[in-house]
């Protein structure tokens, strides 16, 4: 008697960054809520805040708050300001555009973006 198995294939979309000269994977895209980031260690060390808006874009900046040092901005409150998503740092509240990276409250100031893509 043979039996067969069939085993159905979820696609499910993983969060990778930009890592050198390819991609690394970080999580499944359904593990991230719109509106709460998530911290992402990176193979070289380096901290990494993941968010995800309503519409299923992902955004990856540097987890380190460049006005206090603290590795934080993955905990700290999105919103949008002028159609750009942004995500205010939980200590002193500088906003940070999920794109760019600028800071919104000091134009001088920013932090590294990383490429994402859901694949």
């Amino acid at each position: 008697m043979t039996t067969q198995t069939t085993v159905t294939a979820r696609q499910t979309a993983m969060v990778q960054l930009a890592d050198g000269e390819g991609w690394f994977t970080v999580c499944e895209l359904s593990r991230l809520t719109p509106g709460r980031g998530v911290a992402a260690l990176l193979p070289d060390g380096r901290q990494v805040a993941l968010f995800v808006d309503r519409a299923g874009r992902a955004y990856a900046i540097d987890n380190r708050d460049p006005f206090t040092g603290a590795y934080v901005l993955s905990r700290g409150l999105t919103g949008s300001s002028g159609g750009r998503p942004f995500v205010a740092s939980p200590l002193l509240k500088q906003r940070f555009d999920l794109a760019t990276g600028v800071c919104l409250d000091d134009d001088e100031v920013s932090v590294p973006v990383y490429a994402v893509r859901a694949a």
